[in-house]
């Protein structure tokens, strides 16, 4: 499990691999200079949302606890993608089945 920490005031925990590939997603569009939301549910308060909005002027940190870099599926990354570029923003999407792609 790692952690997202958004504007040192909200951190939320997600597994590594999860966590990888949002920090590639996130990253290119920040790189960019893109501004969107990003929503996800949680599980551990039965099904609540949260939504933050994600802009190159607010802080985000990535920590991740394993050791080991996930290999990144890359049909994930696209489904991420484009759902980052979607009116609905950036939404946590089950990874599609199949092996991971490098």
């Amino acid at each position: 499990m790692g952690t997202l920490t958004y504007d040192s005031k909200l951190t939320v925990t997600f597994d590594d691999r999860i966590l990888a590939h949002l920090q590639v997603v996130i990253w290119s569009k920040v790189r960019r200079g893109e501004q969107f939301s990003f929503t996800w549910t949680d599980p551990a308060r039965s099904g609540g949302r949260t939504s933050i909005w994600v802009s190159p002027n607010i802080s985000l940190s990535f920590e991740f606890y394993g050791s080991r870099i996930p290999v990144i599926n890359r049909q994930w990354i696209e489904l991420l993608n484009k759902s980052a570029h979607s009116p609905g923003g950036l939404q946590l999407l089950p990874e599609p089945t199949g092996a991971p792609e490098n």
